[in-house]
């Protein structure tokens, strides 16, 4: 099991405020859905394709085209729900989001306002030192995505690419729980996790797979909590969205910046108006983009080209049955099979694929030794090259190739990693490497002691010394392991000191 200590959210406080003040925080994540197709149509949803080549008729809004839902893309949504603990709606339907943008071909996006397809749910957010937060999650629904403008290909026009519109996102909505910046980092970090494990969405925030719209709001001590009591919205502050954050760090550093912003002017005797904003980076400053539109602003209906969505539960049951081992359970199993800590086994299960690295090095092998081995020799150097897991030199096998020479005695830690080195730069099967390149560790005591007894008889006045200290000992270990070229057991050789010496 693991070692939490559940609590309560922890206000974040902003330093340099006149008067005291806490942040309240919710975030809306926007994940792309892994299909190979859009949500209403066949078209491909390859990223980096050319400009509008992965574009069907219903789409680019071409009169007299329907949109067909893709049966996949809503057990995506059914999957991820289950995997963040949440309530599944049997019944859901689309409404039409009615809104301008010249990349959005309909006038309308496909959405899901009053039936989601999934309901509440909470996800167990992690904060270091044993101590972890519980987000409560609002609902999650499916709907399209919009195209892209582009305006930096010429100086008087913009472009529109239609590749991205209709393909399918789920739309997660938390409640106002988090209350600071690296809260609503970690959020993120948890929730792309979890995606990633269950396989619904990649998590790709450079490519725009995942983007988070954030909402930061201020209010006095006490308010919050006054809030979770009630349920009553009125008692915190205005709140503002920060739209499309793509970054762990901007999203850490809009939430600080804005927040400053808004206490500035309450204490200057202001208003907070409820806005759409946006995040400059290169100015740490955020921005209005446009007033805070309310449902009633985008004309909701329900979508008259679809029919209300019905699923059955025998049919969530069998996606329930398919879930993969997630996040949460996996560390658990981890620090309980293997014995290893908390820290590390956060590292190896911080991705799926990682963690399945792991696992199969692990098979049939020591596990804190195969912990060791994979977080800090075989990550340290692929953080190092700047490689992902995926694309590693050494491969599991080739990594439990090593362990087990060092298992058999065939080779010490140091030699194996002179063999992980060579493993990495130039491939190969360890067993080979230490056979041909004659790395195989001396294990015959009687070599070894005939090289220690030749030092000792070469060094009295250092022997003398490590009679008188034994620490100094060390010294004849090194030279041993030198004379042998380090491929003495070390072991032997530190038990032949010492009885050499001892007397």
């Amino acid at each position: 099991m693991l070692d939490l200590t559940f609590t309560a959210p922890k206000p974040k406080t902003i330093a340099g405020a006149r008067e005291d003040w806490e942040l309240v925080i919710g975030l809306e994540v926007h994940a792309q859905v892994a299909s190979k197709a859009k949500l209403f149509s066949g078209a491909s949803t390859k990223f980096g394709a050319e400009p509008n080549s992965n574009v069907a008729f219903v789409d680019a809004a071409m009169p007299g085209m329907l949109p067909v839902i893709n049966e996949f893309c809503v057990e995506q949504a059914v999957r991820t729900g289950l995997g963040l603990k949440a309530d599944i709606n049997l019944f859901s339907a689309f409404d039409r989001k009615n809104y301008f943008y010249p990349d959005l071909p309909q006038g309308y996006q496909i959405s899901q306002l009053y039936h989601p397809i999934v309901g509440e749910g909470e996800v167990l957010v992690e904060m270091g030192k044993g101590e972890a937060r519980i987000v409560r999650i609002e609902r999650i629904h499916l709907e399209q995505d919009a195209g892209k403008s582009v305006h930096d290909m010429d100086p008087n026009m913009s472009f529109v690419d239609l590749n991205r519109t209709g393909v399918a996102l789920m739309e997660i909505v938390s409640r106002p729980d988090i209350r600071g910046p690296e809260e609503a980092a970690a959020y993120v970090v948890k929730i792309r996790q979890i995606l990633r494990y269950l396989g619904t969405c990649d998590g790709n925030m450079q490519n725009g797979n995942l983007r988070a719209d954030v909402n930061v709001s201020v209010c006095r001590p006490g308010e919050y909590e006054k809030f979770r009591e009630n349920d009553d919205f009125g008692l915190l502050g205005t709140r503002c969205e920060i739209k499309n954050m793509n970054s762990m760090r901007f999203i850490q550093a809009a939430i600080d910046i804005e927040a400053r912003r808004q206490i500035a002017i309450l204490e200057d005797g202001g208003t907070i108006l409820q806005e759409t904003r946006l995040y400059d980076p290169d100015k740490n400053e955020t921005r209005s983009m446009r007033s805070k539109e309310e449902a009633q602003d985008y004309r909701y209906f329900p979508c008259p080209d679809l029919l209300p969505l019905t699923i059955t539960q025998d049919w969530v049951d069998g996606i329930a049955a398919s879930l993969p081992e997630l996040p949460d359970a996996k560390k658990a199993r981890f620090i309980s099979d293997f014995g290893m800590t908390e820290y590390d086994a956060g590292v190896l299960t911080a991705d799926v694929a990682n963690a399945a690295y792991f696992e199969a090095v692990a098979k049939g092998r020591d596990g804190k030794q195969a912990a060791n081995w994979v977080i800090n020799e075989l990550f340290g150097r692929l953080n190092k090259d700047d490689c992902a897991i995926g694309a590693s030199p050494v491969s599991a096998d080739q990594l439990g190739g090593i362990l087990d020479l060092i298992a058999r005695g065939d080779i010490s830690g140091k030699i194996a990693k002179d063999v992980f080195e060579i493993v990495y730069t130039e491939g190969g099967d360890p067993a080979d490497i230490v056979e041909s390149r004659g790395m195989k560790q001396v294990t015959d005591l009687g070599a070894i002691e005939a090289a220690l007894d030749k030092i000792i008889a070469d060094n009295p006045a250092q022997v003398d010394k490590a009679r008188e200290n034994p620490k100094l000992a060390g010294w004849f270990v090194g030279q041993v392991m030198k004379a042998t070229g380090g491929k003495a057991n070390p072991k032997a050789v530190n038990e032949l000191v010492g009885k050499k010496l001892g007397g």
